[in-house]
C-alpha cells in the first residue's frame, strides 16, 4: 500500500486556554458589617467624603462593577421617582433598580455639590473618575476601617450577591438584579448562603 504524507501549511497543535489564576485574597466578598465600616471610614477621610461614601454604598446595593460606576450618568437616575437604570458591562442584562432613602440623600447632596455634570461621580475638574481612583478610594477606606485584608471594589459586588441570597431572595431574581447572563454565576451566592441549611436540624 502506498503511503502518502501530506505536509499541512500550518501547525495542527491545539492550544488550550490558560488555567484561571487562583485568588490570593482571603475572601472574595465583604460582610455587611464590613461594608458599613467601609462607608463610615470613607466619610472620615479625603476631600470628598459624601461622594466617596456614596460610591461604596451604590456599588454594594446595586452590585456595580467599577466600569459601571464610573460610567454612571445623571440621565440614568430619577431622584424624584427614586430609580436608577443600571447599564451592565460584559454583555450583562440591563435593569432598573429602586433607590432607597440613604442612596437618595447621598445622590441629592452630590447633585448639589457637583452641578452641571453629566456623570454622577466626578473629580474637582468635573471629569469622570477613573477606575484606578475608585480602587484607591476603596482600599484607603479598608485600611482606615481596619479590615484585615486589602479591599478590592469587586468584593462589593460579591457582597451584594451574598447579602441578597442570605435574605432568601430567588436565584433568578438575583440573576436579573446583578445582570448575570449565565445563572451559574449567580448560583454560587445561594450555595454559600449562611441560611441555606438553617432548617436541617431543630434542637
Amino acid at each position: 500500500m502506498l503511503s502518502i504524507s501530506v505536509q499541512l501549511p500550518f501547525s495542527a497543535k491545539i492550544f488550550s486556554p490558560p488555567p484561571k489564576k487562583a485568588s490570593i485574597r482571603e475572601r472574595e466578598y465583604l460582610l455587611t458589617s464590613e461594608v458599613q465600616a467601609l462607608i463610615r471610614a470613607a466619610k472620615k477621610i479625603g476631600r470628598h467624603p459624601v461622594r466617596d461614601g456614596a460610591i461604596i454604598l451604590l456599588m454594594f446595593r446595586h452590585g456595580l462593577r467599577t466600569a459601571e460606576l464610573v460610567a454612571l450618568k445623571w440621565s440614568q437616575i430619577d431622584l424624584v421617582g427614586g430609580y436608577i437604570e443600571i447599564h451592565r458591562v460584559k454583555h450583562g442584562h440591563d435593569s432598573i433598580h429602586p433607590l432607597r432613602s440613604p442612596e437618595l440623600r447621598a445622590l441629592r447632596q452630590i447633585y448639589r455639590d457637583y452641578p452641571d455634570t453629566n456623570y454622577v461621580f466626578v473629580s474637582e475638574r468635573k471629569a469622570p473618575l477613573s477606575t484606578r481612583l475608585i480602587r484607591h478610594i476603596i482600599a484607603r477606606a479598608g485600611k482606615l476601617a481596619q479590615i484585615p485584608f486589602e479591599v478590592h471594589p469587586h468584593q462589593l459586588r460579591h457582597a451584594c450577591g451574598y447579602y441578597l441570597a442570605a435574605q432568601g431572595h430567588d436565584t433568578r431574581a438575583i440573576q436579573d438584579y446583578l445582570g448575570h447572563k449565565n445563572i451559574h454565576h449567580t448560583i454560587r451566592y445561594t450555595q454559600m448562603s449562611n441560611h441555606r441549611f438553617e432548617n436541617f436540624w431543630r434542637d
